[in-house]
Order: structure tokens, then C-alpha cells, then sequence
């Protein structure tokens, strides 16, 4: 039996943090064996907000590289460039002239995103949804890994999917596949280290909120030691006064492999002042491997260009295929 196909991508705006492994690539590693996996540097969307065109090449080599030290095989998935691909943009284009405006103007992160832009907003940053949903639908994904913030663009990639099947194509014979979306529960919303109602991010103004993966020691120790708590004594999860003990146990629990009740066991009894250091000297061992790889890795250029090169002959073969077929459906022109 063919196993089923993921499809996700990350942007390279930056380093990558802790929210972005834990609540997504550890749990893609985890179980990249059981399906054909596409992971993709989004670097088209990385441009929707105003971007450093100077380093855009560096972070997307430093997002690939980060993905295989972070654990993707190359056994199991693909790993490629969003916009090595061209198909992702001429299909974009074809999905907008079906995508009705209503359904774009309601997505709540763009409506979030054009609040700290004002006048300065793009079309890019309304449209990137469409953007997306190319991204799934070229590659026939049936899951996609996404985190709760991400729920309502796949939607609208199901509606997009549904619209375009209704449209041009029939029950029997669909154009293109209604992906379902694959969400971790645990761990899938990691909070920042300044704010424990708020998702850790790398567009939080302060570095301080979280912990990148390749923060060196000294700086993770820093910022853990710097973040934000309360004045209760003893340590617990589920308290909603008490979102930041939420998140840190929770991080403490997931870097060290710890079940929550075993974290409970060990930790409600200490304060602040013993548990920091613990959580301090479980994140830099829990990143030391991933450091390491990164090192060597971005130490040997021509073995990530070739994997690269490599993600997109093969990433160009299918979504070049489903492109075509799109494309015969809304009847154009087959080239001579």
C-alpha cells in the first residue's frame, strides 16, 4: 500500500525556535517513516511583510540545513525550495481567479498582521492563503501537519480544493485531492518565555521571548533565568493564573522526554530558583545534537546544495503534473 503524503514548510525568517521544533519538526521526525513527506523552505511567503533581502539566502540555507539536523531523513521525505519551484506561483495565480475576496478578508491572520502594518499592507499578505493552498494541492497531500493557528488557512485550502473539484471536474475523476489536517496535541502551542498567554514567535519584537536552536549556552541560561514567573510557591500545570509555570513545566517535560506526571513528581516541590537551572541544563543537552549537525552540515555547502537540487527535481515532477492537469481542466492551451 502507497503511503500516504505530508506536505509542510517553514519560513526562513530567522532562526528557528523552540515553538517550531517542538510544536512541529520533532513530531514531523517522529513519524516521517510512516509517510511520503515534502518539506519545503516557504520563501515566498517569507517576502508578504517587509524582509532583509540581504540574508533571505542564508535563512533559507539555515532553515534546510536546521530541518536535517533537526532529524528528516532523506530516506522518507523530500526537502526543496519553495520557489525553486515555479508551479507554486502559476498555480497560485489560477487559484485566485476562484478564490472569492469575502473568504480572504475574514481570515484572522491577515486581519491581525494588517493592524501593525496599516497603510503599508500587501496584496501579498491578503493573497498568501492562496499561496498555501498551491503549496498543499500541487503535491496531492493527505495531511498536512499544521498547529491550531494554521487550522483556518487549511480550511480555506478545502474550500479552495472543493471549489475547484465542484467547478471543473467531477465527483468520479476530482482535479485535485481535500487534504486533512494532522495536529499534535501535545505540544503543538508553545508560549513565549516574557508572555505565557502568547505563542512563542519568531516576529515578537524581543529576542528574549524565546529560545532560537542555535542560541549558544550561555544565552538559552540567560534568557531562562530572565523569563517571566510568578510569586507562588511550588510548581504545577493547568493553573490558568498560571501560564507561564504551565509553559515551562510543559517545555521542561517535553525536551527531557518526561511524562507530566513524572515532571509533576519531580518538580512540585521546588521554586523557581532550583527549577530554572534544571530547565536551563535540559535545553542546552536537549540542542546539543541538533547544534552539532547544524555545524557540520552548514560546514559542507555542496552537500546542501545537492540536496536541494536533488528536493527540487523531484518536488518539479509531481507538482509540474498536477499543474498540467489543472491547467487542462480550466482549458488552456496544451504547449506544442
Amino acid at each position: 500500500m502507497c503511503k500516504q503524503r505530508v506536505l509542510s514548510g517553514v519560513q526562513p525568517t530567522g532562526n528557528l525556535h523552540l515553538g517550531n521544533y517542538l510544536g512541529a519538526i520533532n513530531n514531523w521526525v517522529k513519524i516521517q517513516q510512516n509517510y511520503d513527506n515534502f518539506f519545503c523552505v516557504v520563501d515566498l511567503h517569507a517576502i508578504t511583510v517587509p524582509h532583509n533581502p540581504q540574508i533571505l539566502a542564508q535563512d533559507t540555507y539555515t532553515i534546510a540545513a536546521l530541518y536535517l539536523a533537526c532529524g528528516i531523513d532523506l530516506e522518507h521525505a523530500t526537502i526543496f525550495v519553495q520557489s525553486h519551484v515555479t508551479a507554486h506561483s502559476q498555480l497560485a495565480w489560477l487559484l485566485n481567479c476562484i478564490t472569492p475576496l469575502s473568504w480572504l478578508e475574514r481570515m484572522i491572520q491577515f486581519k491581525e498582521k494588517a493592524l501593525k502594518q496599516g497603510e503599508n499592507v500587501s496584496v501579498g499578505l491578503l493573497d498568501y492563503p492562496v499561496l498555501m493552498a498551491a503549496d498543499i494541492l500541487l503535491y496531492n497531500a493527505d495531511c498536512v501537519p499544521v498547529g491550531e493557528d494554521q487550522k483556518q488557512h487549511l480550511e480555506l485550502t478545502r474550500n479552495i480544493a472543493t471549489r475547484l473539484n465542484d467547478q471543473f471536474a467531477t465527483p468520479e475523476s476530482p482535479v485535485v485531492k481535500i487534504p486533512e489536517p494532522l495536529i499534535r496535541t501535545e505540544g503543538a502551542r508553545i508560549m513565549s518565555l516574557t508572555d505565557g498567554t502568547r505563542k512563542m514567535s519568531k516576529s515578537d519584537l524581543s529576542d528574549m521571548s524565546r529560545i532560537n536552536l542555535l542560541d549558544p549556552p550561555e544565552l538559552i541560561i540567560k534568557k531562562i533565568k530572565r523569563c517571566k514567573t510568578d510569586s507562588i510557591r511550588g510548581l504545577e500545570f493547568d493553573n490558568l493564573e498560571r501560564p507561564e509555570c504551565n509553559n515551562l513545566l510543559k517545555l521542561y517535560g517535553l525536551l527531557s522526554g518526561k511524562t507530566k506526571e513524572e515532571v509533576i513528581f519531580e518538580c512540585q516541590g521546588m521554586g523557581w530558583g532550583k527549577f530554572k537551572p534544571l530547565l536551563s541544563e535540559t535545553t542546552v543537552e536537549a540542542l546539543k545534537p541538533i547544534q552539532m549537525k547544524y555545524k557540520d552540515i552548514m560546514g559542507n555547502k555542496d552537500y546542501l546544495e545537492s540536496v536541494l537540487k536533488k528536493g527540487k527535481e523531484k518536488a518539479e515532477a509531481v507538482a509540474n503534473q498536477t499543474l498540467e492537469r489543472i491547467k487542462l481542466v480550466l482549458g488552456y492551451l496544451v504547449p506544442f
